[in-house]
């Protein structure tokens, strides 16, 4: 998949076929709409192009960073978990459009005009039944209709049935991961979801009970955190090895008062130093809720119960 990240690189392709939209989550509602876009773009002839924007328009549209609003704003994916999904899908282009407060003052005509037509070179538009475009959000289907002979382009719009019909949005995805629902998260994204963050340096306590862990900070600081409890995941490291590990967030009560909320995962079977390192995670599983214990006698015992749990669930 070629990325291009300036309107000013991206090549003319004269045949294009495009859909265009934020897709946070490339959930199995987004990959209905890309599979229809692949399958119109090989009857076609033309390339399949993704439009898409960068940062979330809501960071540039809505209240100040301080406002409770934007702060609950919680990405189901990074940029770059998003461009890997796509290119998983087949998309022949992704063009990242720059979201700024002068782009979202374009208006639909503008938008048709400078981007679909002279920038892409677009012939065929697949969209959402629910896609709007253009300054306050003036265009839509029922105008690239009207208009699409003075445009020469063809639109086809996925009917709200076909989306719907999986009952899957970036809403609800968001829900249940807030509640630690992972298996129905899952199910709507079609995939384990990931997270990403940088091994630091922690109070080293899990090493003293046999369970050493990596200390996570996140990096994109809008991406979701699922609830806090203990899951089974799955842990990749930066050369490429996945383990099997368990995975604790929360404010370690056993341990003391009022502590700061920590990522903490262990790998089961692993050996080695991660620190510095990016590692990311594919959550499989819900295992518990975070609990306070009597001592890290009870603690350790509850471990090693979680880790023949977590064993079993990715089995």
């Amino acid at each position: 998949m070629h990325v291009i990240r300036d309107l000013a690189q991206f090549p003319f392709l004269a045949n294009a076929v495009v859909t265009s939209g934020t897709f946070d989550g490339v959930h199995v509602g987004h990959q209905r709409i890309l599979a229809r876009l692949r399958e119109v773009a090989r009857a076609s002839g033309g390339p399949s192009v993704v439009i898409t924007y960068w940062p979330h328009p809501r960071l540039v549209l809505g209240p100040p960073p301080s406002h409770p609003e934007l702060l609950e704003l919680q990405l189901l994916n990074t940029l770059n978990e998003r461009i890997d999904k796509l290119a998983e899908l087949g998309v022949d282009y992704l063009l990242i459009v720059p979201f700024t407060k002068e782009f979202a003052q374009w208006t639909s005509e503008e938008y048709i005009q400078q981007l679909l037509l002279k920038t892409v070179g677009a012939r065929q538009l697949v969209i959402g039944y629910d896609h709007r475009f253009g300054k306050n959000r003036e265009g839509g289907f029922d105008y690239l209709r009207q208009h699409a002979d003075r445009y020469g382009l063809r639109v086809e719009e996925i009917a709200r049935e076909d989306v719907d019909a999986v009952g899957v949005s970036s809403t609800r995805i968001r829900q249940a991961l807030r509640q630690g629902d992972i298996a129905t998260a899952n199910r709507y994204l079609g995939y384990q979801y990931p997270l990403t963050g940088t091994v630091g340096h922690g109070q080293k306590l899990g090493r003293t009970i046999g369970y050493p862990t990596a200390n996570l900070t996140i990096t994109e600081p809008l991406k979701l955190v699922p609830a806090r409890g203990v899951y089974a995941v799955w842990a990749t490291t930066a050369a490429g090895t996945r383990h099997p590990a368990m995975l604790s967030i929360g404010l370690r009560p056993t341990i003391g008062h009022d502590l700061a909320q920590t990522i903490e995962v262990n790998l089961l079977d692993f050996s080695g130093d991660l620190y510095d390192q990016q590692l990311t995670l594919e959550f499989v599983a819900w295992l518990r809720g975070e609990e306070k214990y009597d001592g890290l006698g009870a603690l350790t015992a509850q471990l090693a119960l979680d880790a023949e749990a977590t064993r079993a669930a990715l089995a």
